[in-house]
C-alpha cells in the first residue's frame, strides 16, 4: 500500500488549497482515510478524516468551516480542500490510511489508528 500526497506549496493568507492523496495497492472500503499536520517544533495533529463506505467525515475543531475532506472512490483518492488559510496551517500535512480497522476501535484522532502513511506535502502560508 502507498500514498502519495500533492498539492502542497507557498500560498498567501486567506487563500484557497486542494491537497490530494492517491492511494494505490488497497481499496479502502470498510475503513478510514484521515489527514495530519505537524507545523515546526510542534506535535503532529489531527485535521480530518473521512468513513471510506459512508463518506462522513471529521474534523479537528481547529479547521473546522475551513477545510472540507472528500473522497473519490473510483481512482482510490482522497482530498483536502483548505479555505481561508493562516499562517497557523504552515504545516507538512500528510496523508494516512487505516487499512487493518484500528479507527474503528480507537476513533478517527489518534494517529496510532492509521497504519500507513504518506511522505507529506508543504504548505506555507505567508502573512
Amino acid at each position: 500500500v502507498q500514498l502519495v500526497e500533492s498539492g502542497g506549496r507557498l500560498v498567501q493568507a486567506g487563500d484557497s488549497l486542494t491537497l490530494s492523496c492517491a492511494a494505490t495497492g488497497h481499496t479502502f472500503s470498510g475503513y478510514f482515510m484521515g489527514w495530519f499536520r505537524r507545523a515546526p517544533g510542534k506535535e503532529r495533529e489531527f485535521i480530518a478524516a473521512i468513513n471510506w463506505d459512508s463518506g462522513r467525515t471529521y474534523y479537528a475543531d481547529t479547521v473546522k468551516d475551513r477545510f472540507i475532506m472528500s473522497r473519490d472512490n473510483p481512482k482510490n483518492a482522497v482530498a483536502l480542500q483548505m479555505n481561508s488559510l493562516k499562517p497557523e496551517d504552515t504545516a507538512i500535512y500528510y496523508c494516512a490510511a487505516d487499512t487493518v480497522g484500528r479507527v474503528g476501535g480507537m476513533g478517527v484522532r489518534p494517529s496510532g489508528g492509521y497504519n500507513v502513511w504518506g511522505q507529506g506535502t508543504q504548505v506555507t502560508v505567508s502573512s
